[in-house]
């Protein structure tokens, strides 16, 4: 994993087919203070860039591009060992939650709609620099000591939240894939947090919860709901259900380092 402490030493993919808008984001990335900037016009030629770089990239990339489109150029990083790590993020005036949710799930960093300015830029930048730098200021011992499950339908978000964890210093990590699954594991297997998306198939993440809350003999563990649910019902419901604690995919990494750090240990 590289370290980076400013935007200086960020090298960045930027991943863009219009001219005047690859110019106009590579400014603002400049403006930005960013160390190195490849620009490249399609998907193909972005897995070949970062078939030659280092460690330490970051991937900017627009929705559409002309070999395919960007949700298939993050499932391809993802697959790739290699480069399953890279952060990603997504700039696109897009706003259908089908279209967008592939990104979500496969761990991107942000998702920036266009037109954004350069503060929003910024703030996306730095988030992305956050994954690339395991966190200092957490008890790593504390959290060695930690069992977690984690439930999720998409095999890419469960390696993204893994990544994470591990970053903490917590190995001791159970995957489930629906929580129909999870109420198996949690039958048999004593855990000290559980983090679940929302939408799954067998059983989803507020029967989860439901479950965890009323018969489980762990219900007073803690729940953790990561996901790209929008509807304020549904999640209230959620809410109401048991949850500890609601992140939206995308994630920053520090915030949910920090709401693990309270969930388990406050």
């Amino acid at each position: 994993m590289a370290f980076t402490s400013s935007l200086a030493e960020l090298h960045v993919v930027l991943v863009e087919p219009s001219s005047a808008q690859a110019h106009l984001v590579s400014r603002m990335l400049k403006n930005q203070g960013v160390g190195q900037i490849e620009s490249c016009h399609s998907k193909a030629e972005a897995l070949a860039a970062l078939a030659r770089v280092d460690a330490g990239w970051i991937v900017v990339s627009s929705l559409y591009l002309p070999d395919g489109a960007g949700t298939e150029l993050v499932t391809a990083m993802r697959a790739d060992p290699f480069l399953e790590a890279v952060p990603f993020i997504l700039v696109s005036s897009e706003t259908r939650p089908q279209v967008l949710e592939p990104v979500r799930q496969a761990g991107a960093c942000s998702i920036l709609a266009k037109p954004f300015n350069e503060q929003q830029l910024s703030r996306a930048l730095f988030a992305a620099a956050d994954y690339l730098n395991p966190p200092s200021d957490i008890d790593t011992a504390e959290m060695e000591q930690l069992r977690v499950l984690v439930v999720d339908d998409s095999l890419a978000s469960r390696r993204h939240l893994r990544r994470l964890l591990e970053e903490l210093g917590i190995s001791r990590i159970t995957e489930a894939e629906n929580g129909r699954e999870a109420v198996e594991c949690l039958q048999g297997t004593m855990v000290d947090l559980v983090i679940t998306d929302y939408n799954m198939p067998e059983m989803d993440g507020r029967e989860l919860t439901e479950y965890i809350r009323t018969q489980s003999w762990q219900s007073a563990v803690p729940v953790l709901m990561v996901t790209s649910e929008q509807n304020r019902g549904r999640l209230a419901a959620v809410e109401k259900a048991g949850v500890s604690a609601i992140c939206d995919k995308p994630f920053e990494a520090t915030s949910i380092r920090q709401l693990i750090a309270q969930a388990v240990l406050s």
